[in-house]
């Protein structure tokens, strides 16, 4: 017997006419440099993105080939999220907050040969371009003056308008393909080692969409409004903008000002129901509403979802009192990105008594189509909440290689699971808690302590604002914790009383051997702690 169902591809196209004829009116709102707002609908958005394929189709850009971008969060970066793929090309978004060489290297490794930058962004590209330069630049006029200047190494630029003007409300027929084929390209951070391309498809990239937009996931609907925080550079805001003309849900950009003072302002302008951003983001929220808190009131009910690291209590509980829920999940560049998300299932229900804690810090269950393992030494580890190792996963948003590389052998298993380094527990509700990185962990005379959870505490005393541990070297106990701290404004504690507030849930031998004061914490492109300068910085 065989099946009688269509063998349609999943195809990202049809979410692009999906939006174009169900949703013209829904709106794309998007925050310029002098503060202004500009909105275009549905029907805008998808018409340029029509006219930007026609015009990359005569620049002689074909099936396959890669596009880079190099912008910050705008209606035009989201009319490249779908105007690059309907020219059968591949989107590779550039991450603007790495160095110029390690731009350049991944530009040339992704080989692109046509890219679209903001011109507030040519002053970057310039220096790309010392290094690695494309043979067309098509600059988007993002700073509010008309793009002339053209950045130096291009071949050929041209201003964004002129080259999509002359194909405005031209027909647009996609090529065919394979639900396989490529859509999008984003690289791993590479904090150790050479960055690596992964490489999304058709089919992934709207089964991520479908996925994240589950009731017990995201919950997206076309009555939302969406503040995409996240990076669109950064495995493509999260596969958020995808979902969101899926639905018609109303799209709101931050812009170029991300600083927490300009995003609350954003937030209590537009009123936005569900948002995104890594803990280190809604921590800085945090604090500026304690610099001034009866300058902004979040949005009751707004969902804020966090990945990226573990979400400390602390931070939890302070939007918990202001009726804003702060929703952990888990993912990576490798998994697009969502792999697990923190809701109330109903095994918890059924096994929990009324008054028992939820663990609402926890990285969540993991998400539909993704199958999910704990790893140890001797194989797979019991989901008992106490066993500890590393997280592996498969499923088919997540990766199987990357760009140029079949099989990485330190990155996949013999039986084809995604090795993602990190470590954690599984307990019998399926409930996956971060432990650590495999190399952050602290190993003192030859015993395990989690950098994460000394973090987590400390961000939970009253006087610190952030936190990060690392291990350094000892003659004795091989490796011993110290942590680099931020204190908040106007309070300060000794180490002695930050050992003593952690006392009560840590043994003696688990203390930081010392704390080490900063004014900021360094962080990555992504916004996560970067310990790997931390270390740098204390190698003892």
């Amino acid at each position: 017997m065989k099946s009688t169902m269509m063998a349609d591809p999943l195809s990202l196209h049809h979410v692009v006419e999906r939006a174009k004829r169900l949703f013209p009116s829904s709106s794309v709102v998007s925050s310029m440099p002098d503060g202004t707002r500009r909105a275009h609908t549905f029907a805008q958005v998808v018409e340029r993105a029509e006219a930007l394929a026609l015009a990359l189709k005569a620049l002689g850009v074909g099936p396959g080939d890669r596009v880079a971008t190099l912008c910050w969060n705008h209606h035009v970066h989201l009319e490249c999220y779908f105007g690059i793929p309907l020219a059968g090309a591949v989107l590779h978004t550039l991450n603007l907050r790495l160095t110029p060489q390690e731009i350049a290297w991944i530009a040339r490794d992704g080989g692109a040969r046509v890219a679209i930058v903001d011109d507030v962004l040519l002053p970057l590209y310039a220096r790309i371009a010392e290094h690695h330069a494309f043979e067309t630049i098509v600059v988007h006029s993002f700073g509010g003056e008309a793009a002339a200047a053209v950045a130096s190494g291009a071949r050929t630029g041209i201003p964004y308008e002129a080259l999509i003007g002359p194909h405005l409300g031209k027909p647009c027929v996609p090529p065919t393909h394979e639900e396989n084929d490529p859509v999008a390209m984003c690289y791993t951070s590479g904090t150790t080692g050479r960055p690596k391309g992964v490489v999304y498809s058709h089919r992934s990239t709207v089964l991520h969409a479908l996925v994240a937009s589950l009731p017990d996931i995201c919950g997206l609907s076309g009555r939302d409004r969406m503040l995409v925080f996240t990076p669109m550079f950064h495995v493509n805001a999260w596969g958020m903008p995808f979902a969101a003309l899926m639905h018609g849900t109303r799209v709101i950009f931050p812009g170029m000002h991300l600083d927490a003072e300009r995003v609350l302002d954003l937030i209590c302008e537009q009123q936005p129901t569900i948002a995104f951003g890594v803990p280190t983001f809604w921590l800085a929220i945090r604090q500026a509403m304690e610099r001034a808190p009866d300058r902004w009131r979040l949005p009751q009910g707004m969902r804020c979802l966090a990945g990226g690291a573990p979400v400390p209590e602390s931070l939890a509980a302070c939007f918990a009192e202001r009726a804003v829920h702060i929703v952990p999940g888990w993912g990576m560049t490798e998994t697009s990105p969502l792999g697990t998300l923190n809701y109330r299932s109903p095994e918890w229900a059924a096994r929990s008594s009324p008054d028992a804690p939820f663990p609402h810090t926890a990285a969540g269950i993991v998400v539909p189509l993704v199958r999910i393992r704990i790893q140890g030494a001797e194989g797979e580890l019991p989901w008992d909440g106490a066993s500890a190792g590393e997280i592996q996963v498969r499923g088919p948003t997540i990766t199987g290689g990357y760009q140029g590389i079949e099989r990485d052998p330190e990155k996949h298993t013999e039986d084809g699971w995604l090795r993602t380094g990190d470590v954690g527990t599984i307990d019998s509700c399926g409930y996956l808690r971060i432990t650590d990185r495999l190399k952050d962990m602290v190993k003192s005379g030859g015993e395990w302590i989690s950098s994460v959870a000394l973090e987590n505490a400390l961000m939970g005393h009253p006087a610190v604002a952030e936190a990060a541990v690392i291990a350094v070297p000892h003659e004795k106990w091989q490796e011993r914790p110290i942590a680099c701290i931020v204190f908040r404004a106007g309070r300060t504690a000794t180490p002695e009383e930050l050992n003593g507030f952690l006392s009560a849930s840590f043994s003696k031998w688990q203390l930081p051997d010392r704390y080490e004061v900063l004014t900021e914490l360094p962080k990555t492109s992504t916004g996560k702690f970067w310990k790997l300068k931390l270390r740098e910085r204390f190698p003892r």
